[in-house]
């Protein structure tokens, strides 16, 4: 992340953007909208949209290791199988498609977000589970297309066995 500004003066009685995150964001957006762009803050006003960006795809990535870390728990260890399993993996999905369709100029990044997000899925994995780091795949099993549509279902079970799993 590039350094920000910090000794431009305040134009007009403006709010600087050191001193006042959320009121500079206020005037900036109003200034856009009024069609003042010579007035903006131009240099931290793009350093704010980059910082949009990147939020965006470290969110998506987010979304692709909870995603992952479930999958391999619910391959690797089935008797634990929970609703709370289910719930986690329905989820991430929506939020994955949601990012998708507000941001499809994501798409192209998929396969690295993947990778670099199932690294971070098998090290929680491995320590929610308490297995092996072997157990599990070095390179991510899953395609986008498993990732978002495999079947999760979670079977019956009888009342004896009690609630395992998070």
């Amino acid at each position: 992340m590039a350094t920000k500004t910090k000794d431009k003066p305040a134009a007009r009685n403006r709010t600087r953007y050191e001193d006042d995150h959320y009121t500079w964001v206020a005037e900036q957006v109003a200034l856009l909208r009024g069609g003042r762009l010579a007035e903006i803050d131009a240099e931290n006003m793009a350093e704010e949209l980059f910082d949009l960006g990147i939020s965006e795809v470290r969110g998506l990535r987010s979304s692709i290791a909870v995603l992952a870390q479930h999958l391999l728990k619910w391959d690797h260890q089935p008797r634990f199988r929970s609703l709370s399993w289910v719930a986690t993996i329905n989820e991430q999905r929506r939020q994955i498609e949601h990012a998708l369709s507000e941001s499809p100029g994501l798409k192209p990044k998929l396969a690295k977000l993947i990778e670099e997000g199932y690294a971070t899925s098998r090290d929680r994995a491995v320590a929610d589970t308490g297995l092996d780091y072997d157990t599990f795949p070095e390179v991510c099993p899953f395609s986008f297309e498993e990732l978002m549509k495999r079947p999760i279902v979670l079977e019956k079970r009888s009342p004896s066995r009690g609630k395992r799993g998070a």
